[in-house]
């Protein structure tokens, strides 16, 4: 017999029926009940400027208005939903304008592959074809680095905790210094030479986050990521470039290592890449190394149809350059915010760190990054912090398309949270 489950309000659902694992809701606790552009509003009516953009995944703003319209006409014309890989027509669609508009006009030339619908699928399907292609097994990733939760890629992650949860060892793995690990005056790229001088017929390939988005923001400049992909070259090492969070914009271009003028082996895309926040995942494979056998890499949820779409309508961003100029002039007005912030307040001993709209304050004074966030949220503004177990960054990650006043306003919430956090 099926009995009534009492109606439950506010959190007490998710506190008696999730699981302990959730996260986000413990930081934030409200219950969401829409959202668009730049805003998001609780159920109780109240609204917050979102500086979070869900994690990265809705770099257009909530809803944008074109991708819903383009999803809707989709959906009630009764297009295909789940497809797994076979051939439709919001694939074809999405394959030939990405090719189109961002792709050819950079001089790019990828198979692209679909590994499933999240990042850290991307990085397993490029970490699993590099190992194929070379031989090889071990990959080098960085100090710091995340790549995401699944087994593949959690060996791969700096950050401790995260590696624990694995409950078991996580081998053929290793670690070099990031850009700046040891100071300015210590090129890490010539130590990461001279590991591969030593372990070199072993590794595979070298997996990099040009900012690290979870890690603490760390960026690296273009030098030395020109640097680094000499020397994968130079000892036969694919280079794979982990664009989940950095890339669709995050930093000004699309993707985020197009200053430094390189063409990684492989490109790991997710996040923001179907525009709306629907999953969507890409695997990019310079042409040579897809040895792919049919079915030799698979998943059920590869063809979400309806994120094609929305991705589809989100590359008409890129017709033009006008998005990446004003995400550049935008970042400039937060990094002259943050700067004053940091110089006003030096009891935060902060520094500012990233680049483009991913960009935050580092302060080394404990717990101060993540009560700052918390008095952020309690003004309205919803931020979270970088830094790995240390939690020592607050993290903007504003919607490339938010208003200068939106984007002003959120600046000046986080000033107050600042001033109110401060020792």
């Amino acid at each position: 017999m099926v009995t009534s489950t009492p109606i439950m309000s506010g959190l007490d659902a998710f506190e008696e029926l999730e699981s302990e694992v959730r996260s986000y809701v413990r930081a934030w606790p409200a219950v969401w009940s829409r959202a668009h552009g730049s805003s998001i509003w609780d159920e109780d009516g109240r609204e917050y400027i979102d500086f979070f953009s869900g994690a990265g995944g809705l770099n257009y703003g909530h809803n944008p208005d074109e991708m819903i319209a383009a999803l809707t006409h989709y959906l009630q014309s009764q297009g295909i939903i789940h497809s797994l890989d076979m051939a439709t027509s919001a694939k074809r669609d999405f394959l030939q304008r990405f090719d189109e508009v961002i792709l050819r006009p950079r001089s790019m030339s990828y198979k692209v592959m679909f590994p499933g619908p999240t990042g850290t699928n991307a990085v397993e399907a490029s970490l699993k074809l590099a190992r194929k292609v070379t031989g090889r097994r071990d990959i080098v990733s960085f100090t710091n680095a995340f790549h995401g939760m699944t087994l593949g890629s959690l060996a791969l992650s700096g950050n401790v905790v995260k590696r624990e949860s694995a409950g078991i060892p996580l081998t053929h793995q290793i670690t070099a210094p990031f850009d700046g690990e040891y100071g300015p005056d210590m090129d890490t790229v010539l130590m990461l030479d001279e590991m591969l001088a030593d372990a070199g017929v072993s590794v595979a390939a070298v997996i990099v986050e040009t900012v690290q988005g979870e890690g603490g923001l760390y960026s690296a400049s273009v030098g030395w990521l020109q640097r680094l992909a000499e020397c994968c070259k130079r000892h036969d090492v694919l280079l794979i470039v982990d664009d989940i969070q950095a890339g669709c914009g995050r930093t000004g271009t699309f993707f985020s290592f197009e200053p430094a003028g390189i063409h990684p082996d492989i490109v790991c895309l997710s996040k923001s890449i179907s525009g709306s926040g629907l999953p969507m995942a890409l695997t990019l494979i310079r042409p040579d190394l897809d040895i792919w056998s049919p079915g030799e890499h698979n998943g059920t949820f590869r063809g979400n149809n309806a994120a094609f779409v929305t991705a589809t309508e989100a590359l008409k961003w890129w017709n033009d350059d006008a998005l990446s100029h004003e995400v550049q002039r935008k970042s400039e007005l937060v990094r002259r915010e943050l700067e004053s912030i940091a110089a006003e307040h030096e009891s935060l001993r902060a520094t500012v760190r990233g680049r483009g709209f991913l960009q935050g304050l580092h302060t080394p004074v404990d717990g101060l990054a993540s009560k700052i966030c918390s008095e952020a949220f309690e003004r309205g503004l919803l931020m979270e912090t970088s830094g790995g177990a240390a939690s020592d960054v607050v993290k903007l990650m504003p919607p490339l398309t938010i208003e200068d006043k939106e984007l002003e306003r959120g600046l000046s919430i986080l000033r107050a949270s600042v001033e109110a956090s401060a020792p």
